[in-house]
């Protein structure tokens, strides 16, 4: 085999190396990635860029991939070994991209299938991905009936989408199947953004502010961090937009003790930190040390201080000195669903069962916090889904127990945007509103 069809085939094979281990194992697409490139010294570093591609676009379609293939084959499709699955997904997303010519296509996937210890199955790889490309048309007709299929969702998880958001779910699960632009936050201890603007065109990086968001300005093409102008100074940090819109709810000013109650990996601290440098106190918490250490990296990297606190905001009795906080963000732990276009391995790895328990969770971060809370202040709860149970019922629930607490008006959200719809309660942003992932905010106060 030539070195640029090996250079082909290896790419293929670590990619659906990276997508085994997110289904049999668990691991998120990121820590899979880690793993299968840091055994590739040499060649796993220069195709980094390939098998990222390959990996996130066969993850992202991986249920689309299961329904062409079960007409394609004469056995269950999950009945083939997770490599051959795993492999028939990277290929079937290489020409559903139509970069590389489908015969390409189709001899890299059967050298991948030696490369991955499967060649036993590189006929049936080979006579899969040809019938796919005669019969293609009338496979994607047979899907295109069935949005959980047409956008790469499991049945189970878009019933739910269709449970909550019957008027909206379809659109949820397309906005959900396409890729996230790279949004920016500018620091603005450092710079304006028409100035930091300016400086991406002269670096030829095409670029546009978010006038409703402050701060917020949008790559028109991904880029990774290391060729971001300002990135490993602090001048700008990666956040999505709708991350961002948590800093005017919390309507900071100087003087506060504001607690950040599930910190990691603290592109919200940094922010609270950037808004009003003028605090009394910031507390970055977080329950796992390892994440609170991400806080600090990424706090030294913008020249930002805050208190780093290991402990559980659901049991403040266990690390709190009693002094109340002015201002408290809980961004709970959630589902993730909002940020699936950047995480598609979230599709892979959530079930049912874990989405029962997660309100459970939040709520009892959220009770914990709430009694840190000082008479007069505001805490503000965020997710990063679209579920009701996770957001508003999860709110009503906790105002109906808890008599002194009080959902600040959505008429007196000061400075929001104007993104998401509201409940009654807080306001969703869904997955793809003004390119933002999907967030939920509430906004309470202690009477």
């Amino acid at each position: 085999m030539s070195s640029v069809r090996k250079e082909i085939a290896s790419a293929r094979a670590l990619a659906a190396r990276a997508l085994v281990r997110v289904l049999e194992r668990g691991e998120t697409l990121e820590a899979a990635l880690r793993s299968v490139l840091s055994g590739e010294a040499g060649t796993g570093y220069a195709l980094r860029p390939a098998v990222r591609s390959l990996s996130f676009g066969a993850t992202r379609g991986f249920y689309r991939h299961q329904a062409l293939l079960r007409p394609l084959l004469s056995q269950a499709v999950g009945t083939l070994e997770t490599r051959v699955r795993a492999l028939l997904s990277v290929a079937l997303f290489e020409l559903e991209d139509a970069r590389t010519p489908e015969y390409a296509v189709v001899d890299a996937a059967v050298e991948s299938a030696r490369e991955l210890g499967v060649g036993r199955a590189t006929g049936l790889v080979n006579a899969v991905l040809r019938r796919y490309l005669r019969e293609r048309r009338a496979l994607e007709a047979d899907i295109a009936p069935h949005p959980a299929a047409r956008f790469a969702f499991p049945d189970w998880l878009a019933g739910r989408v269709r449970e909550d958001w019957p008027l909206h779910w379809q659109e949820i699960l397309a906005a959900c199947d396409t890729q996230a632009p790279l949004w920016l936050r500018v620091n603005r201890q450092r710079s304006a953004v028409e100035d930091y603007l300016e400086r991406l065109k002269a670096r030829d990086i095409e670029a546009h502010a978010e006038p409703r968001v402050p701060f917020a300005i949008a790559l028109e093409v991904p880029r990774e961090v290391d060729e971001i102008p300002g990135f490993r100074n602090g001048m700008v940090s990666v956040q999505d937009l709708g991350a961002q819109c948590v800093g005017p709810l919390l309507a900071l000013a100087p003087g506060q003790r504001v607690l950040d109650a599930c910190a990691a990996p603290g592109g919200k601290t940094a922010l609270m930190a950037e808004s009003e440098p003028g605090l009394a106190a910031l507390t970055a918490l977080d329950v796992d040390a390892e994440r609170l250490a991400r806080v600090g990296e990424n706090l030294e990297r913008c020249a930002l201080q805050a208190e780093l606190q290991v402990g559980d905001a659901g049991a403040p009795e266990e690390w709190w000195d009693g002094r109340h906080f002015d201002r408290i963000l809980v961004d709970a732990p959630c589902s993730a669903l909002g940020v699936i276009r950047r995480h598609p391995d979230i599709r892979l790895r959530r079930s049912a069962a874990e989405l029962e328990r997660l309100p459970r969770m939040q709520a009892r971060l959220l009770d914990g916090a709430f009694r840190m809370l000082a008479r007069g202040g505001r805490l503000v709860y965020a997710t990063c889904t679209f579920t009701h149970r996770e957001n508003r019922e999860l709110i009503a629930a906790f105002l109906a127990a808890n008599p002194d607490a009080r959902a600040l008006p959505l008429d007196a959200w000061a400075g929001w945007p104007g993104l998401g719809t509201p409940d009654g309660v807080g306001r969703q942003i869904l997955p793809g509103e003004a390119g933002a992932d999907g967030f939920y905010y509430a906004a309470l106060s202690k009477q």
